[in-house]
């Protein structure tokens, strides 16, 4: 590759943001994806889960107005329908704002395969080797696990294979109270499920403040979900069609059994696997990749942004941060700074939560000097 180009590890909203931008400013791109192209967001995250939450909406206003004398919602769910409606608007909007989008972009060219570094400036594509001495990381990340003893012996859904359901169950347990819990939660309590949430701290979505979140609370107690605060997951087993999850709450031990088991405890990066060993990079305790206000990671040369840095972890705020990696890497002496300190964020319940939230930027060891001069 000549310097004029640059690689992009992963082809997420990110990801596509910093193509176009490095397009623009001239340069050519091989994005490597491994697997769909969009990313989390158009494939298994906002897009299908705010498709599938609208549904629900419908079915519980049609409900309402039932109840009112607008008419009946006596017909059972259409389920293959409605699963099959949330793949449609998956599919339109991938071609319309990827594929389509590529067409137009003669720089931009995605390279299939699982990219894995084997220099700091040299990454490997199955046979193929690429370098570069501009390479963005935004790979994303993927739905974080936890340590509960018989959790590696059953059949549990994640954030991701929860969007990917043909049918709905009769009953779920999601452990876990952060946004994923609570949206995916009343939606499939809105289209008949029993859902009961089990959360480890004193309420839900402890990033919100607290007047907000009881009253959100009321709000799905009221809806009939049963929400369950101060539990500690100690073990889940399987009997049968059914999953039995044991929780420590208040000090006792409970019992709940549910056909399914949602298992909602955030994002872990996509940081295995892909050679980060052989660049020095450093990440941070939970293995999500240091960067500063630049984009920049210790190791010169290279940038991350999106999910796999950590932080907030909003689709508009990845594809901020992949524009001004780009930006630094074309124009070392930019100085080019993210802000966090008013990024808007929204929680798709009913009623919805807004908020304007901030972080601090904890800074990585620069690779050089340069001005914190912001763009304008």
């Amino acid at each position: 590759m000549s310097a004029e180009e640059v690689i992009i590890v992963g082809s997420g909203s990110t990801a596509f943001a910093a193509a176009l931008r490095a397009q623009s400013l001239g340069l050519r791109v091989k994005m490597i994806e491994k697997s769909v192209l969009g990313g989390t967001c158009i494939n298994w995250g906002c897009i299908p889960s705010k498709t599938l939450i609208h549904g629900s909406f419908v079915r519980h206003m049609a409900m309402a107005g039932a109840q009112m004398g607008t008419g009946t919602a006596t017909d059972g769910i259409d389920s293959p329908l409605f699963f099959a409606y949330k793949d449609q608007v998956v599919n339109h909007l991938r071609q319309t704002r990827y594929l389509d989008v590529l067409k137009k972009a003669p720089k931009v060219e995605v390279v299939k395969g699982t990219a894995r570094f084997i220099a700091p400036d040299a990454v490997q594509v199955e046979e193929q080797v690429f370098r570069s001495r501009r390479i963005l990381i935004a790979a994303g990340g993927h739905p974080r696990t936890i340590a509960v003893p018989g959790l590696d012996k059953i059949q549990y859904l994640t954030s991701r294979s929860a969007l990917l359901l043909k049918t709905i169950p009769e009953s779920l347990v999601i452990i876990g109270g952060g946004v994923i819990a609570v949206e995916l939660g009343q939606m499939y309590l809105r289209m008949g499920s029993r859902v009961t949430v089990l959360e480890h701290g004193r309420r839900l979505l402890p990033m919100v403040e607290e007047e907000i979140v009881m009253a959100m609370q009321e709000a799905l107690a009221a809806e009939g979900m049963q929400i369950v605060v101060n539990a500690s997951t100690c073990s889940v087993s399987q009997d049968g069609n059914t999953t039995i999850i044991e929780a420590e709450v208040d000090g006792t031990t409970q019992r709940f059994r549910a056909e399914k088991l949602l298992v909602a405890v955030g994002t872990a990066p996509a940081t295995a696997d892909i050679g980060l060993e052989k660049t020095g990079i450093e990440l941070d305790g939970k293995g999500f990749i240091r960067v500063d206000g630049q984009m920049r990671t210790n190791v010169p040369g290279i940038w991350a942004a999106g999910d796999i840095v950590g932080g907030m972890m909003i689709a508009t705020v990845g594809a901020r941060e992949g524009i001004v990696a780009i930006d630094n890497m074309v124009n070392p002496g930019c100085g080019c700074l993210m802000d966090y300190h008013s990024v808007p964020m929204a929680i798709f319940t009913d009623p919805e939560v807004a908020m304007v939230a901030t972080r601090k930027v904890q800074p990585a060891r620069p690779v050089s000097p340069s001005p914190s001069i912001p763009c304008p």
